[in-house]
Parts: structure tokens; C-alpha cells; sequence
């Protein structure tokens, strides 16, 4: 188990190694930089003028260079300074991952304990009136946009209660934190449980035609039990792998739910720093998600050895 430890944890540095590297590279191939366009803005016209920003934000010098200034940064927990704000990065973007992770967080609540009990109720009832309408169901959480499911949610808000459920102030209660991150999270979650339901259902469709299974309901077991003990326990290791991805999706992928319900979330940040071309910003935030999606997927290894005794990473 140690050997295999030392091992994962070297991959994970190699890993977030080269996606540093392409981070900063890709950044560097798109046209325009901060820079740029504080030259624009300000109208001005002195070339000497920009080459003095430029110097004053570190661009001038070889990518090497560029690319060891980060990474020195970022490990000493420097990650720049906004010129967009005048403020530190790090008080930029720290405020606003416990609002992404709110929303993440309940997102990925809400699709495990919608999709994966749907998904065995499928299965048991397969071939029902129930099954057939659960299955449209999760098809339809699966074809609709969130972004676009957001904006009903907003319509049918606006036509039903007079009043628009978005973002317009820090929440003081706990309560209050809960209402207003729920919709949202109940409608990028909806294509998480759709999707962790019909991966719940043909888990359990495989797993109920193993022997034992039958030899199971043959001694008399209840249906409750050879559900739930003996077919959901051996059927849920790919929903903990789908659980697992779905998390980094989640921390990630809210760039457009944040926008739709104006939460000053990590991911809606991303973009503005995206739009000004700040280069510190970006790569940060994105090591942040990258970081985070590697240590996901670390912690689902782990839970696999915990959770099947079948699997044993040896010496």
C-alpha cells in the first residue's frame, strides 16, 4: 500500500506538472494581454508607456522565467496582484471559493440523493409505467442545457411569484445562505442525477443477474434486502467513480450558472479575468480546479479499496 501511495502521489505532481505547462502556454498563444489593453483603456499613445506596464507586470522577460515566477508564487502562496481591482489575487479569488463550493456542494447533494435512489427504483421496476417515466426523466436532465434551464427557472419565477431568485447579497443566516444557493444548485445538479440515475439503473440491471443474487432471493431473502444490501452494494463502485467526476465538474463547471444567477462565484470570476487577459488570475484559478480534480480522483481510488474487498493494491 505504501509503495502504491508514493507512486499515486508522484503521478499527481507529474500531472498537475504538465497542466501547468500547458496553462501557462495556452495563455501565452491567445492574442492581447493585460497589458494590452490597460494600454487601450487608457488611451494611450507612448509606446514607452505600455513597455513600462509591461516591465512593471513581469512580461517582458524570457517565458521561462514567467512560467518559475508562478510556480515560485504559487507555492509560496503569492499569486499576483489585480490591476483590474488594485488589490492582491488572493483576496480576489479567496472570498469567492466558499460561494462555488456552496453551490457545488448542494448541486452534488442534490444529484445523489435524487439520481441514485431513482436509478435503483428504475431498475427494480424495470419495464413499468414507472421505469419508462423515469427514464424520459433522466433523458430530458441530460438533453437540457443548464444555462438554459436556469433562464425558465428565472421565467417561471418572475410569472408565478413577481420576485427573481438570484444573487443580490451575501445571505446572513443559515437559512437564508440555503434558499438562495438551492435553486441554482438543484439546476446544474439536475443533469448530475439524471446521469448518476441511469448509471445507478444499469449497474443494478447487471449486478440482479449474478448467481448470487438468485441464490440470494432462493434462501428466502426479502426484496428490500437483496436490493439494497446485496445487488446496490456491489452495483455502486461506477457511481462512486461518475460521484467523483461529477465533484470536479461541479467546481468547475459553473461558469454559467453562476453567470445566469449572478453569483460572484470562483467560476464567473474566471471569465473576467479571462476578458482582461490577466494572466496570474487564470492560470491560478485553473490549477485551483485542477488541483482540486486530481485529489478527487486520488480520494476515489482510495474509496474503491475501502469499499471492495476484491481490490488490494499490494506492496
Amino acid at each position: 500500500m505504501g509503495s502504491y501511495l508514493v507512486r499515486r502521489f508522484g503521478l499527481m505532481v507529474l500531472t498537475l506538472f504538465g497542466i501547468s505547462v500547458i496553462i501557462f502556454v495556452m495563455l501565452r498563444v491567445a492574442p492581447g494581454n493585460i497589458a494590452d489593453i490597460l494600454f487601450d483603456a487608457a488611451g494611450f499613445v507612448d509606446p514607452s508607456e505600455k513597455k513600462a506596464i509591461m516591465v512593471q507586470l513581469g512580461l517582458d522577460k524570457p517565458l521561462v522565467v514567467q512560467y518559475l515566477t508562478w510556480i515560485g508564487g504559487l507555492l509560496h502562496g503569492d499569486l499576483g496582484y489585480s490591476y483590474v481591482s488594485d488589490r492582491p489575487a488572493l483576496a480576489e479569488i479567496l472570498p469567492r471559493i466558499p460561494v462555488t463550493a456552496r453551490v457545488a456542494g448542494l448541486a452534488l447533494v442534490f444529484a445523489v440523493l435524487i439520481g441514485v435512489p431513482l436509478g435503483v427504483v428504475s431498475a427494480v421496476k424495470q419495464n413499468t409505467k414507472l421505469d419508462y417515466l423515469l427514464r424520459v426523466v433522466s433523458l430530458s436532465g441530460l438533453s437540457l442545457p443548464a444555462f438554459w434551464l436556469g433562464l425558465l427557472v428565472l421565467m417561471a419565477a418572475v410569472a408565478w411569484f413577481g420576485t427573481i431568485p438570484i444573487y443580490s447579497e451575501a445571505p446572513k443566516t443559515f437559512w437564508a445562505a440555503l434558499g438562495m444557493y438551492s435553486i441554482p444548485a438543484a439546476v446544474v445538479g439536475f443533469r448530475s442525477s439524471a446521469l448518476m440515475m441511469r448509471l445507478t439503473r444499469s449497474s443494478m440491471l447487471e449486478v440482479m443477474r449474478q448467481d448470487y443474487i438468485r441464490t440470494a432471493r432462493a434462501k428466502g431473502a426479502s426484496e428490500r434486502v437483496v436490493n439494497y444490501r446485496h445487488a446496490l452494494k456491489n452495483a455502486v463502485l461506477p457511481v462512486i467513480t461518475v460521484i467523483g467526476l461529477e465533484a470536479a465538474f461541479l467546481l468547475g463547471g459553473l461558469i454559467v450558472t453562476e453567470t445566469v444567477f449572478n453569483i460572484p462565484g470562483v467560476a464567473r470570476f474566471l471569465i473576467e479575468a479571462i476578458r482582461w487577459r490577466y494572466y496570474p488570475i487564470v492560470q491560478n484559478i485553473i490549477m485551483y480546479i485542477a488541483i482540486i480534480v486530481v485529489l478527487i480522483n486520488f480520494t476515489v481510488d482510495m474509496l474503491y479499496a475501502a469499499l471492495d474487498p476484491r481490490i488490494k493494491y499490494s506492496e
